[in-house]
Formats: structure tokens, C-alpha cells, sequence
């Protein structure tokens, strides 16, 4: 019990540690089998480990409720999924499972639809690449340049 107290003590420093460092954009794409296969800081402000650790314990959190949501809805966009703090996750599901996750501050609602819906089709693209492992993570540069540029114009 002392233990699980320490723990949550932690996590609550760490996000303390993160206040005031600017925007928060964390985005992740977790494939089918539950494997993280892409990931990127988006946000502004200083980069810190720290941060990074506690944006993915959020982001892992949240897998278990985009699930179950995405049986209650007919979109592939399900806006926020969960909350933490002052943090929400908004969620986006493939027609192959994959979920696109985002874990943001700031309440964009249209901009977060219209990054999730291009990055959406950029993900696409890589995985009519015959060579891609739809498990397998996504390491092109172009790739990466172009969800870093997509989170700039909508984020």
C-alpha cells in the first residue's frame, strides 16, 4: 500500500514537473495487437523525459476506453476518451483497429479532427506499402516530417 502511494506521488510530481512548459501534443499510433508502432512529441516547450514516461502511462491508460467506445459509435473519430488532470486523450480507429491517439491541453476540437483525419490518410499510405508490417513500427523520415508538419498547421 506504501508502495502504490509512493508511486502516485511520483506521477503527481511529474506532472507538476511539466506545468507551465508550453503545449502538450503527444501522439501515438498503437496497432491492432496493441503495439505501439509510432510515436512523437508535437507539443512546444521544454522536452523532458520525465514528461515523455508520464505522456505514454496516459496514453497506454486510455487504450482499455477507446475500446469500449469503439462499439458504442459509428465514427471513426471518438473525440475525447478519457481525461487526466488537465490532459485529454481524443482517439481516432482505422477500419483495421489500429487506434491513432492524441493527448493534448488545449480544446481544438475542429483542429484535432482535422490533424487525426490526415495523419489518418498519411498512415494509410504507409501501409499500402507491401513491405510494411502492419505491427511493425514506422520508421520513414518522410513520415515522421510530414505528422510533424501536418501538427504545425492544426495544432
Amino acid at each position: 500500500e506504501q508502495e502504490g502511494l509512493q508511486e502516485g506521488l511520483q506521477l503527481c510530481l511529474l506532472l507538476w514537473q511539466c506545468k507551465g512548459m508550453g503545449s502538450t501534443n503527444y501522439f501515438v499510433i498503437v496497432s491492432r495487437e496493441d503495439n505501439p508502432i509510432y510515436e512523437a512529441d508535437l507539443g512546444s516547450g521544454n522536452k523532458k523525459d520525465d514528461s515523455s514516461h508520464l505522456h505514454q502511462f496516459i496514453l497506454h491508460a486510455a487504450l482499455d476506453p477507446v475500446d469500449e467506445r469503439v462499439w458504442d459509435s459509428t465514427s471513426m473519430h471518438l473525440k475525447t476518451v478519457d481525461k487526466f488532470n488537465d490532459l485529454y486523450v481524443t482517439a481516432f480507429v482505422t477500419a483495421g483497429m489500429a487506434r491513432l491517439l492524441l493527448l493534448h491541453d488545449a480544446r481544438n476540437e475542429d483542429g484535432i479532427r482535422a490533424f487525426l483525419s490526415e495523419v489518418h490518410e498519411l498512415y494509410l499510405k504507409v501501409m499500402m506499402n507491401p513491405l510494411q508490417d502492419t505491427n511493425a513500427r514506422i520508421t520513414a523520415a518522410g513520415f515522421d516530417q510530414r505528422v510533424r508538419g501536418v501538427a504545425r498547421k492544426y495544432l
